[in-house]
């Protein structure tokens, strides 16, 4: 197999909203133009889930154009999305990629779902005594007072963490406990990739435009039906899951159900909240020093193509 030949893996990442998922199906269209088979891989928690489709922007299967999608639909809600799960699954469902002869596009916005892939770096260890214990002072106390000692424990992870986000206060503590450094949701200071042909190309839309953009697309997924969604989903458990119950959106319609806020409410709270993490997300994937950045408005994927091949030619290529 020539270099050419062998498979390469595309990461497309950015915050909720830029383009993504449409860059991925231009993308694969452009290379299978080239001659290249394509296999896209989800990176995002949340489309992990099955009947999770409205809030989440997850593509139909009547328009990913015949290309093989992988990771949508692999859980239940009544399952826990973890990145620890998550790292060798996609590896692995990648590799398989791979094994094909295609080349493969990892995409979503889950920052460190994209990283545990696209680096080599593992994770803490686990024990589920520890963390039953944090658990049961989480509920009995509540996030501010486990915060408060994360806090005094690891100022640097702590300045990672969202202080209302209980469940990664308490894997951060769970991991200290343990007697390890705590990762806190960080690139490893020296990353190495895990696969050596990666391109990543990084979605970017300006924060003005994209506030409007984000806002308009909640207000269209009430629309669209979310809250008929999150009604069947109680059906099959949702409110027992300890990730899906609190994705953005879905914690707000289920609310909305039991009679805690409005509808107005739980639209504005789930506008604020996604605008809250696509900040996030946007700062996470800036430290993608190597990403090619890109207006997915402006794109054009045959062109970003012939550039990457262009740069593997000349060696200019180091991460992508």
């Amino acid at each position: 197999m020539t270099t050419d030949d062998a498979p390469r893996l595309w990461a497309i990442v950015g915050a909720t909203g830029t383009g993504k998922t449409g860059l991925s199906l231009d993308l694969a269209h452009a290379l299978h133009a080239r001659g290249r088979a394509v296999e896209i891989v989800n990176a995002d928690a949340m489309q992990l889930y099955r009947g999770m489709d409205i809030g989440t922007a997850k593509l139909p299967a009547t328009e990913r154009r015949g290309i093989p999608h992988h990771l949508f639909d692999a859980l239940a809600v009544t399952d826990e999305a973890a990145v620890a799960w998550y790292q060798p699954t996609a590896r692995e469902t990648i590799t398989g990629v791979f094994s094909r002869g295609a080349d493969a596009i990892l995409v979503g916005g889950s920052g460190l779902y994209v990283s545990s892939v696209l680096w080599d770096f593992r994770f803490p260890p686990r024990d589920s005594a520890v963390r039953a214990e944090l658990e049961a002072k989480l509920e009995s106390e509540g996030p501010g007072v486990l915060f408060a000692r994360l806090r005094a424990m690891d100022p640097a992870a702590a300045e990672r963490i969202d202080p209302r986000n209980g469940r990664r206060v308490v894997r951060a503590l769970e991991v200290l406990a343990l007697g390890e450094d705590t990762h806190g949701g960080a690139l490893p200071a020296e990353p190495d990739l895990w696969h050596p042909r990666t391109t990543i190309l990084a979605t970017e839309i300006e924060r003005e435009t994209l506030v409007g953009l984000l806002d308009a697309r909640v207000e269209a997924m009430w629309e669209q039906g979310l809250l008929d969604e999150v009604s069947a989903l109680r059906a099959e458990g949702i409110e027992r899951g300890a990730t899906a119950a609190r994705a953005i959106g879905y914690a707000q319609a289920l609310t909305h159900l039991r009679g805690g806020m409005t509808r107005a409410e739980a639209i504005a709270e789930t506008q604020a909240l996604t605008r809250r993490y696509a900040r996030r997300q946007v700062s996470w994937f800036r430290r993608y020093a190597d990403a090619r950045r890109l207006d997915v408005r402006t794109a054009r994927a045959d062109a970003l193509v012939d550039e990457v091949r262009g740069d593997e030619v000349r060696g200019d290529e180091v991460w992508g």
